[in-house]
């Protein structure tokens, strides 16, 4: 299996959509990102031998997505696929990436996503045969969140079917809130002592054209803290429902990138000061239509029985969690703790970029199980049309 060298992975910090990301074309932004990573981490371009880029929200030009965001980071030479898969589109970045490498066609694999749900695209779909030739027209990022096509509902409704299978009630919810909270604010200690591990201690904001700096960002943007008092005062978002505002991640912008290598000496190589970074597994799996949150527990099932684990062997778990519901669910299903889980922060909290988001979850894990001197953890989450991925690494 693949490894990731270590420290030779980057995320942004996020920032809540419609702030202070939400002018920058995002494969631009993410081009920016990753040049200036791979130089601090001394990788140079030419290393790559693959590269695939992620991303969830059209921008323009994107048809040219992966070979623009190759050029514009100093490997004019490298194509490479272009890779959606909603929430999910981290993973199987890497998953993409070991693909590549059990075929013998790549060594070393950048893989990198960017996506900014600010100022979503607005897209008119002609109908010459239509009524006086009137077309349809879709608003790509909030009517993607409100309507599946083949569930015929809205993201929030997926959320609900789960609580309503499970037995899932708003207070639960809310306590999963206040702690994943407690756990992001660890992350902050000591002047965000741990989100520096994989993130820069102060991004510069450039231009939309890339020419002069607009200021800089400490660490994430638009994350409210947590009140008891006005959880419990907030009503669910459907009629008869239970899930709040609270209880759902907000979407936001963002970029991420990371390092793959199809053997240890090669990981060794470009992070030669650092512990081996082992990927054990990868899989993907699908509920029933309309139980999103749920097909996590499908997905992280597949992983453990192709590493021949068990989940009482995982050291730390890492979730895309943008349900409450989620962790909950998870949890029973495999009969933990869900306060064990999530350790230094979650989507929940820190928001959902969409494309970034699961690669910034692993760069978490990898960082967590660091600190305990090494050991296994599990990443799952859960993406659109109720399917979901998972991921075993090991840190030694």
């Amino acid at each position: 299996m693949p490894y990731i060298p270590y420290g030779a992975y980057w995320s942004t910090p996020f920032a809540r959509w419609q702030g202070t990301l939400s002018h920058l074309h995002s494969i631009e932004f993410a081009a920016h990102v990753t040049k200036s990573a791979l130089a601090e981490r001394a990788i140079s371009p030419e290393v790559f031998d693959f590269c695939a880029y992620g991303l969830t929200v059209i921008q323009p030009n994107c048809f040219y997505a992966t070979p623009w965001f190759t050029a514009m980071i100093g490997a004019e030479g490298l194509p490479g696929p272009t890779v959606t898969q909603a929430c999910a589109t981290g993973p199987r970045l890497i998953a993409t990436a070991m693909g590549e490498m059990a075929q013998g066609l790549s060594d070393v694999a950048l893989v990198a996503s960017g996506d900014r749900t600010s100022n979503g695209a607005h897209v008119y779909y002609p109908a010459p045969t239509g009524p006086g030739g009137t077309g349809s027209s879709e608003n790509w990022v909030i009517d993607s969140f409100n309507f599946d096509p083949w569930a015929r509902g809205a993201m929030v409704q997926t959320a609900e079917n789960v609580a309503a299978r499970e037995g899932i009630g708003t207070e639960e919810q809310h306590e999963v809130v206040a702690h994943r909270y407690a756990q992001y604010l660890e992350a902050l200690e000591d002047d965000r002592a741990f989100q520096k591990r994989y993130m820069p201690a102060a991004l510069d904001v450039p231009d939309a054209r890339f020419r002069k700096s607009l200021g800089e960002m400490r660490g994430d943007e638009g994350i409210h803290p947590i009140d008891p008092d006005k959880l419990a005062a907030l009503r669910p978002v459907m009629p008869d429902g239970t899930v709040t505002f609270a209880g759902q991640t907000h979407p936001a912008d963002g970029a991420a990138g990371m390092v793959v290598t199809r053997t240890a000496d090669k990981a060794r190589s470009l992070a030669p000061n650092g512990p081996l970074v082992e990927i054990l597994s990868v899989a993907q799996a699908r509920e029933e239509k309309g139980f999103m949150p749920a097909a996590p527990i499908k997905a992280a099932g597949r992983a453990l029985d192709a590493a021949e684990l068990s989940i009482e062997s995982m050291d730390a778990i890492k979730s895309h969690n943008p349900f409450a519901v989620n962790d909950i669910a998870f949890a029973r299903a495999y009969g933990i703790d869900w306060r064990g889980m999530n350790n230094y922060g979650s989507s929940l909290i820190w928001g959902h970029p969409q494309g970034p988001t699961g690669l910034r979850a692993v760069m978490e894990l990898i960082e967590e199980l660091e600190l305990r001197g090494g050991g296994t953890g599990l990443f799952q989450g859960c993406a659109a049309g109720d399917s979901a991925m998972a991921l075993i690494l090991r840190v030694s």
